[in-house]
C-alpha cells in the first residue's frame, strides 16, 4: 500500500469526516481505533499505523466517487 503523504494525514482524516458528515467518536468506532486516536490523528500529533491507514484506505474506498481524490491523492489510487 502506498501512503504519497503529499498532504499532511490530519487533513485527511479531517476532510474524510466532513465528507462523511460524522464525528471523530463515529470514525473511529467505524475504524476501530479510540476517539483519542482520531482525535491525535486529527491534531497531528501522531500518525496512523499500518493497520489504520489499510482500515482508512478501506473507508475511502467505501466513499466511492466522494472520497475518490482522497484515494488518489493520498495512496495514488483511482
Amino acid at each position: 500500500m502506498l501512503m504519497t503523504m503529499k498532504t499532511d494525514i490530519s487533513n485527511l482524516i479531517a476532510t474524510m469526516r466532513q465528507r462523511l458528515g460524522i464525528s471523530q467518536e463515529k470514525l473511529a468506532s467505524e475504524l476501530g481505533v479510540s476517539f483519542q486516536t482520531v482525535n491525535r490523528w486529527e491534531r497531528g500529533h501522531t500518525k496512523p499505523s499500518h493497520l489504520a491507514l489499510v482500515a482508512i484506505r478501506q473507508k475511502l474506498v467505501e466513499m466511492g466517487r466522494v472520497g475518490s481524490d482522497l484515494l488518489s491523492e493520498y495512496f495514488g489510487e483511482s
